[in-house]
């Protein structure tokens, strides 16, 4: 028999915008997001083989069997077509774990697409979509990439322009942050802070975020509500190395600053490429993982060998 194999890249993505708001009845928190897909990414190798039922992932690290999102997107997959051949992945790791950068996410997306593809399902958007929801709040993005205005607990994805002759610097500072974690000290600091708050603080419209993203990035209003709490209620060494990217990104001449997702990724934004290059070499001499990277308009496709 001759097997079939597909290449794939999952890529990362940033959150320029992040803004947390009330806590829904099912436990998820209603989101407002910019999401934007980045250059540089996982790269995942899917064969089929003979042995009904069997899912062989190499390169996940030490991440039992069963709490791997791929294995996870794997098992999905079969419950709800039927597919059953045998699958073996190669998970090439580009992204560290716990960055805010979507690499789990882009990983269990990337699954769902390729095995649409190896098992000539031939699923819906619609089918896609309602499997990557149950997988996590960012696996849904990652079907669509580019760019988009993300909302309710992430699954209202609307895809954006995505800004161009833009470049990113991701600096992982080299400690993971928890997702769950991190939503428990927000909901933790508001209820000191501001206490029977529905909705705390103000928002900015959609539109208004959505055509920000065309502006110069010196002029961009966005922000992430998990930062100034990590800065001040979060574990100091983790504050302290927040405060220092985030201060020479700025000193080393980035547009805009930020922090992805619940952490603990910090990128600058530099609309100069040879100052972004710069930044990055000086910046990795100080930090283990320093990476040079640009937006994605859009998802790249399978390669089939």
């Amino acid at each position: 028999m001759i097997n079939t194999v597909l290449s794939i890249e999952a890529p990362a993505k940033i959150n320029v915008h992040l803004r947390v708001k009330k806590r829904r009845l099912d436990g998820y928190h209603e989101l407002e997001s910019v999401f934007l897909a980045l250059a540089l990414g996982d790269v995942l190798c899917f064969e089929l083989t003979g042995d009904e039922g069997e899912c062989v992932i190499h390169g996940a690290g030490d991440i039992p069997r069963g709490r791997n999102i791929v294995d996870k997107a794997v098992s999905l997959f079969r419950a709800r077509t039927g597919f059953s051949r045998g699958v073996r992945v190669c998970l090439e790791k580009r992204i560290p774990l716990g960055a805010g950068l979507g690499g789990g996410s882009s990983d269990a997306a990337s699954t769902l697409r390729a095995l649409n593809v190896l098992g000539a399902t031939d699923l819906s958007e619609e089918a896609l979509l309602a499997m990557a929801q149950s997988l996590g709040s960012d696996v849904p993005f990652f079907l669509y990439g580019g760019a988009a205005f993300v909302s309710g607990r992430g699954e209202r994805i609307r895809p954006i322009e995505a800004p161009r002759g833009l470049w990113v610097v991701l600096v992982y500072p080299g400690f993971p942050s928890g997702t769950a974690e991190a939503f428990r000290l927000l909901d933790e600091t508001r209820e000191q802070t501001m206490p029977g708050e529905v909705d705390p603080g103000d928002t900015l419209s959609p539109a208004v975020l959505i055509g920000a993203l065309q502006e110069h990035p010196s002029q961009w209003p966005y922000g992430n509500d998990f930062l100034p709490v990590f800065l001040t209620a979060g574990i100091p060494e983790a504050a302290e190395a927040y405060r220092r990217i985030l201060a020479d990104l700025a000193a080393l001449g980035a547009d805009f600053s930020g922090l992805s997702g619940a952490g603990s990724s910090c990128f600058g934004i530099f609309i100069d490429g040879g100052v972004a290059e710069k930044a990055k070499n000086i910046l990795a001499q100080q930090w283990n993982f320093v990476q040079l990277t640009f937006f994605l308009a859009r998802l790249g496709n399978g390669v089939l060998k």
